[in-house]
């Protein structure tokens, strides 16, 4: 019994009050790593109509979740708007976004467009379906945005598919290039956001289970299981498994980029560098062995420590 009068003894919780904690644990860092990712790159200004793009899957109702909670706390005004492509898959739930979106009281459009027979009909069978399906819906969704008046757009890639990117570019595509937090579309008539960059994909999958999105499974390339993106992520997922900490320094690498320790002469004047006698400190030590942390002490970048 005296336990219980002791002071240092720790309370002990329900499971409903744990879960309880868990959930806001979790709902207070993903508002933090994604206002900070709006910071750090200005994704969101005073005035801005933010076109938030929704698919149905677990990363865009996410996106538009933690957007709200933002909404109502943020120092500036701005709007959201749901858009969402339907694209007409065969057995796709036409009436589950809607419904939901009314139900959250947030300003929605739902774009009809039949990009599915596209794809199918230019796409072998057992091809990759991907490359032509994002292209048609990006045209798309650009013109929806000019139309609407939105002024950015908002996607739900998270860090692991930046991460994944930067790998499938260097793997396959013979390039360092990545997936930035913020871009000028190709059009030049856009600016895309990315308010999840700094997001890791584990604690969205609990928080979809947590807030029970009604997820919409995307039946036109989704049992596609050899996709070199899935191989990717697969590998990252067990670095991660095995070194914890790994993928948040691989996202500070992208932040930490030294252009005269690489390659490339359009971003470092190889051709012309002479010595110039004068010392400089972050010059690179020629014969020097490079030094790393430990895997498990790897330091994360400090806004996304969870």
């Amino acid at each position: 019994m005296s336990a219980l009068w002791n002071a240092d003894e720790p309370v002990s919780l329900s499971p409903e009050r744990k879960i309880e904690r868990e959930a806001h644990k979790l709902e207070k860092r993903l508002c933090r790593q994604v206002g900070q990712a709006i910071v750090d790159y200005n994704m969101v200004e005073a005035g801005d109509k933010v076109m938030v793009c929704l698919s149905g899957g677990k990363d865009s109702y996410a996106l538009l979740d933690i957007l709200m909670k933002l909404r109502q706390r943020a120092p500036i005004d701005f709007e959201l708007v749901a858009v969402n492509l339907d694209q007409k898959q065969p057995g796709f739930p036409a009436d589950v976004l809607p419904n939901y979106l009314k139900q959250l009281g947030v300003p929605f459009h739902i774009e009809e467009q039949d990009t599915y027979s596209i794809v199918k009909d230019k796409i072998p069978e057992g091809k990759t379906m991907c490359s032509l399906c994002s292209r048609l819906r990006r045209g798309i969704l650009y013109r929806v945005a000019g139309e609407l008046g939105a002024t950015k757009i908002a996607l739900g890639h998270h860090r692991d598919d930046m991460l994944q990117t930067f790998f499938l570019n260097m793997f396959f595509g013979g390039k360092l290039k990545g997936m930035p937090p913020k871009l000028q579309s190709d059009d030049g008539r856009n600016v895309v956001i990315r308010p999840l960059a700094y997001v890791a994909e584990k604690d969205l999958v609990r928080w979809a289970e947590q807030r029970r999105f009604p997820i919409i499974p995307c039946t036109l390339c989704g049992s596609q299981e050899n996709l070199q993106r899935k191989q990717v992520g697969a590998m990252l997922r067990e670095w991660e498994r095995k070194h914890p900490g790994r993928l948040d320094n691989m996202l500070h690498a992208l932040q930490n980029v030294v252009p005269s320790h690489l390659a490339d002469g359009t971003l470092h004047d190889f051709a012309t560098l002479t010595a110039t006698g004068v010392a400089d400190p972050e010059g690179d030590k020629a014969f020097d062995t490079e030094e790393f942390a430990e895997p498990a002490a790897l330091p994360l970048l400090q806004v996304i420590k969870l």
